[in-house]
């Protein structure tokens, strides 16, 4: 075999290769789209739906519950679900925050609920999506813009953080069983699969990075935290599985002021909405203390 053709085979093994580690990483870390089946009218809330623009020319399902008539400028809060979830996921906080005087939007992140399409989702991506639905709330003429706070869950809560690393008018953030690193929640994920790290952990992580645009040290909560200047409400179930409690005591202790607070929910695992009860008052203070 003479060198041309045997650099011809290795680079069409390697393209191969390559091929075949992005098809497998956008299939395993491809969300799973789960449409909405009822609507805030099951809760007897007023609500309409609105259609919001996002990046990439995609559109955003959401819903909007507005404050009471007549109660001047309200404060707002922006929801977004986790991986795999949807806008219906975060309904009881949308009842408890419409009876509490706030005017709450839920959204769908892309390739999610009823949301447009797009080609992956990701920690950034939410985040874009968060801004745009937190930019539309901040726009109606009966939301206070000074008093909007984001309250997200497990992808949603690193979401969360990150946007509100990034803009100084978010009033307050509310993070539900946020993992600390991205790249540690991988290599657990892998590991609990028995996939070595070496080599083909590394490359998947390396292509993922590539994907979507971001080093994982830019968007990790442990980091992001470090450049909130808001208050925020760390919450975590005792008993989460998927994520540990590790992870929000990690978070915690990078945090950079003293309204940062750390709730961990005896008996709660994952959605940690397990525990409604006794979450309900701790987050309705909390956002309700939030400076004007």
């Amino acid at each position: 075999m003479n060198l041309a053709i045997l650099t011809l085979a290795v680079a069409l093994s390697l393209l191969g290769g390559y091929l075949f580690l992005t098809t497998i990483v956008h299939r395993a870390y491809r969300a799973p789209r789960i449409v909405e089946t009822g609507t805030p009218a099951d809760m007897a809330l007023p609500y309409r739906t609105v259609y919001i623009p996002t990046e990439n020319g995609k559109q955003l399902f959401a819903w909007y519950i507005p404050p009471e008539v007549g109660a001047g400028a309200a404060p707002g809060v922006v929801a977004l679900h986790g991986w795999g979830g949807n806008s219906e996921f975060m309904l009881p906080f949308a009842l408890w925050l419409h009876r509490s005087g706030f005017a709450t939007l839920l959204l769908d992140a892309r390739n999610h609920g009823s949301s447009d399409r797009d080609t992956f989702s990701s920690l950034p991506r939410f985040a874009e999506d968060l801004e745009h639905g937190f930019d539309w709330l901040a726009a109606r003429s009966e939301v206070n813009p000074q008093r909007i706070a984001l309250l997200g869950h497990s992808v949603g809560a690193g979401a969360a953080l990150l946007l509100a690393s990034r803009r100084h008018d978010v009033t307050a953030v509310v993070s539900i069983a946020a993992f600390a690193h991205p790249e540690e929640l991988m290599r657990r994920q892998m590991q609990s699969h028995r996939i070595p790290y070496i080599p083909i952990g590394w490359a998947v992580m390396r292509y993922i990075e590539q994907t979507i645009g971001s080093h994982y040290e830019a968007i990790a909560p442990i980091n992001t935290i470090r450049n909130i200047s808001c208050p925020v409400l760390l919450i975590h179930g005792f008993d989460d599985l998927r994520i540990p409690i590790s992870d929000a005591e990690a978070i915690y202790a990078q945090r950079p002021h003293d309204r940062v607070e750390l709730l961990i929910l005896s008996g709660a695992g994952h959605s940690s909405m397990d525990q409604m009860d006794s979450l309900k008052d701790n987050l309705i203070r909390f956002l309700q203390r939030t400076p004007n």
